[in-house]
């Protein structure tokens, strides 16, 4: 992101005012970030495999924020006057463009981005479907892409040099190829290699499971826990997609299987898909998988699902059990009701397994239950997981947002270190109205997670030591006044 300021600095123009070379600098910075973004929303598989498509989805979402701060920003601390070039101002020095186009693109791009990023940050109080609103994203972002290399490289000070330009032109072309490859190249792949839905059927309250197959006999090229975006019923060239955790084991027979919870126009509609239908998968993504060094190196394996946040890590159940691995696993599987819990036969067949164990919990457990009835959090992990005698293991979260946050402090509390837990939310129960996401991403990135924990415990402390120091400000105030 810096190098466009070396670009400009390595030019040797003589220095205007402190606030204008500020705004300048402001300008590249967010310009620079704004093309990065769409190389950041590209879906890229070798991307994703590394740290994950919710990761880049939050840095996406962070580096729009701060983008538009930038270009917020960067009209208001211009001084220099608005004048046509004067003959002996060729370093512009004196004076700003006033070309009407010049001022014309980049009032339009500001403008645009104010709309772009509020209606992102505020989609889901705007009256449109997902896929509506993601042809407005998607176009808006390529007006504003295009109304800023207008107005950087035709009127700016520093980008209308030939090196810079090229730097901002080869970036637009990175970006445009990001969007061809989103919108045309990927489809035209997809289009040539679909899949058909061999049945859907039901597995648990308004609990899909959809298998397809392909028709070709290839099998997909996954492992456990990743996931898949997926098309059905929809040319491959609309965006009619959603992504779904795949809940197969991986084999070479060609077929898949998805357990998939009703929230939303897609997922309702999906038990009266007909056998034979098109289905286009964009995939597979993800790597919290087997083969993750957190995962292979564990002496033990706990899975903690919560509702449908329990797909992907079927998944890897399954192909543990396949592949014969002989190491431990605990699953651990929240529920509302009974009638929510899907393949319970399956279930309690693993449990038979030697190490395995399954614990069933019900928030509102019938009569007579057998398993363990409450909430997914701190208690009943402390039930589950006594303290000390799970040293080495690795566990692996998936469910609603607050069950992820109740297990992820009890396994801090527990003593678990923080790079043998991996929790993620499942996209279903955070957002029940629209299908945007995946109903669980396994593949959160390691990353992020201590990045979040040091700053909640950060923040924490500043509220505590905020806290004491009103206390101690109010016990002094009170002892000098007089009245008190």
């Amino acid at each position: 992101m810096a190098l466009p300021l070396g670009l400009a600095w390595a030019q040797g123009k003589p220095l205007r005012p402190l606030t204008d070379e500020l705004s300048s600098g402001l300008a590249l910075l967010a310009f620079a970030i704004i093309l990065a973004e769409f190389l950041l929303s590209g879906r890229f598989a070798m991307v994703s495999r590394r740290v994950g498509l919710d990761f880049t989805m939050r840095v996406h979402q962070l580096a729009a924020r701060v983008a538009l701060a930038l270009a917020l920003v960067h009209p208001l601390l211009y001084s220099l006057p608005h004048h046509p070039r004067r003959p002996w101002d060729d370093t512009g020095l004196l004076s700003l463009s006033a070309d009407p186009l010049f001022l014309a693109s980049g009032a339009l791009a500001w403008a645009l981005l104010i709309v772009l990023v509020a209606m992102a940050v505020w989609r889901k109080r705007f009256p449109y479907r997902y896929e509506t609103w993601r042809l407005m994203h998607a176009v808006a972002a390529v007006l504003v892409a295009g109304a800023l290399a207008h107005h950087a490289i035709a009127g700016g000070r520093c980008s209308h040099d030939p090196l810079l330009a090229g730097f901002w032109l080869a970036l637009l072309a990175l970006a445009g190829l990001s969007i061809a490859w989103v919108y045309l190249l990927k489809p035209l792949r997809q289009r040539r290699q679909p899949w058909r839905v061999v049945s859907t059927r039901a597995i648990a309250e308004r609990t899909t499971e959809l298998e397809i197959e392909n028709p070709s006999g290839r099998a997909l090229a996954f492992e456990a826990g990743q996931f898949v975006w997926l098309n059905v019923g929809h040319s491959p060239f609309s965006v009619h997609e959603n992504p779904f955790s795949i809940s197969s084991a991986p084999s070479s027979e060609g077929r898949l299987q998805f357990v998939i919870k009703a929230v939303g126009d897609m997922t309702n509609a999906l038990p009266d898909v007909a056998p034979g239908t098109l289905a286009y998968l964009d995939g597979p993504h993800g790597y919290l998988t087997p083969s993750a060094p957190a995962v292979r190196s564990a002496t033990g394996l706990a899975l903690i699902a919560g509702g449908v946040g329990i797909a992907p890590l079927l998944s890897i159940m399954r192909h543990l059990g396949q592949s014969g691995d002989p190491r431990p696993v605990t699953l651990v599987y929240g529920n509302r009701s009974e009638a929510q819990i899907v393949y319970p036969q399956e279930l309690a067949q693993f449990a038979a397994g030697a190490g395995h164990r399954v614990v069933q919990v019900l928030r509102e457990p019938p009569p007579g239950w057998q398993g363990l009835a409450g909430n997914l959090d701190e208690s009943l992990i402390r039930q589950v997981f006594e303290p000390g005698a799970h040293q080495g293991w690795t566990y692996l979260l998936c469910g609603p947002p607050p069950m992820i946050a109740a297990c992820s402090a009890a396994l801090r509390r527990l003593g678990v270190r923080r790079d043998r837990f991996w929790p993620n939310a499942s996209i279903t129960d955070r957002r029940r109205q629209t299908e945007r996401r995946p109903q669980c991403l396994i593949a959160v990135s390691r990353a992020t997670a201590p990045l979040h924990d040091r700053t909640g415990i950060r923040f924490r402390h500043r509220r505590r030591r905020h806290r004491r120091r009103l206390s101690c400000f109010l016990a002094l105030h009170a002892r000098a006044d007089p009245r008190a």
